[in-house]
């Protein structure tokens, strides 16, 4: 008698992996693969420099990218690769912090104005429209110079400006959800409004907004970064990625101090921004 192997659990998870893998297109295997790497910078740079990101070396300032400093040196002899490496933690997790921010607050304030109705939407509603209709920027400046100068505080003040944003989709994909076939015939079986928002509604309502806060990690970046380069983020020595490029842009004899760390934002935006879209498509 003759045994067949049945694959182990971890074989077939690879083979799943590998076949979602070949279905995608490369321009989102590629953004997966830049995101997945600005993720491991955050959480473990010590394993991709072993530079140090305060560390002075007058003598080696202002040096060029080379092999020993692939991003070159700043004008205290830093390391610029350690930096932008060591700066992602704070770039990336207050981004985080920001988006989930936003949507924990704006979801919870779209799904009971959609769900609810009445004077609780038309509530809702006005404080959104008034948030939408102050700059996103200049609201974020504002709370950040009311609350102080720290990068958590910016993640709050970004998380801020993002609530209207996930507030009205949430509403809007809530609104649709509830007046479909199967949730009048949750009411009609006896469903409470607390099971047909939790069992129906909610479950048929996040996928978009789900994309959606994929696609604000990006513009949370660019915000927070816009900050620290305005100086309303972590003071030096912080290695922030808008803080690198507003200290880069000071030294105009050494331009890659402030191409490294704005090329380093732009792509992984962009590979933010492409992985949203393809999770829109697929949604």
């Amino acid at each position: 008698m003759s045994f067949v192997a049945l694959p182990s659990g971890a074989q077939r998870a690879s083979t799943g992996i590998r076949r979602v893998a070949g279905t995608l297109p490369i321009s989102v295997l590629a953004a997966f693969a830049v995101v997945a790497l600005v993720l491991a910078w955050a959480l473990c740079p010590s394993l991709f420099t072993s530079q140090s990101p305060v560390l002075a070396d007058p003598a080696a300032k202002f040096l060029g990218p080379s092999l020993h400093h692939w991003f070159g040196t700043d004008d205290l002899g830093r390391d610029e690769f350690a930096r932008v490496v060591y700066g992602a933690r704070s770039s990336v997790g207050t981004a985080l912090v920001a988006v989930g921010i936003g949507l924990a607050v704006g979801g919870v304030i779209g799904l009971t104005a959609g769900f609810i109705e009445g004077v609780v939407d038309v509530v809702a509603s006005r404080l959104v429209d008034t948030l939408l209709a102050i700059p996103g920027f200049l609201l974020a400046v504002v709370i950040v110079s009311a609350l102080g100068f720290q990068t958590i505080n910016a993640a709050i003040a970004t998380g801020i400006i993002s609530v209207a944003i996930f507030a009205r989709l949430m509403r809007a994909e809530v609104m649709k959800v509830r007046h479909t076939v199967f949730v009048e015939s949750s009411y009609l079986q006896g469903g409470s409004r607390a099971h047909v928002l939790f069992r129906h509604v909610l479950p048929n309502s996040y996928r978009s907004v789900l994309a959606l806060s994929v696609l604000q990690v990006g513009n949370a970046i660019i915000v927070i970064a816009g900050l620290a380069f305005l100086g309303y983020g972590s003071p030096p020595p912080a290695s922030d990625w808008g803080l690198l490029v507003s200290d880069g842009a000071q030294n105009q004899v050494a331009p890659w101090l402030v191409y490294t760390p704005a090329i380093v934002i732009a792509i992984s935006v962009l590979s933010i921004n492409r992985i949203s879209r393809w999770l829109r498509k697929t949604s």
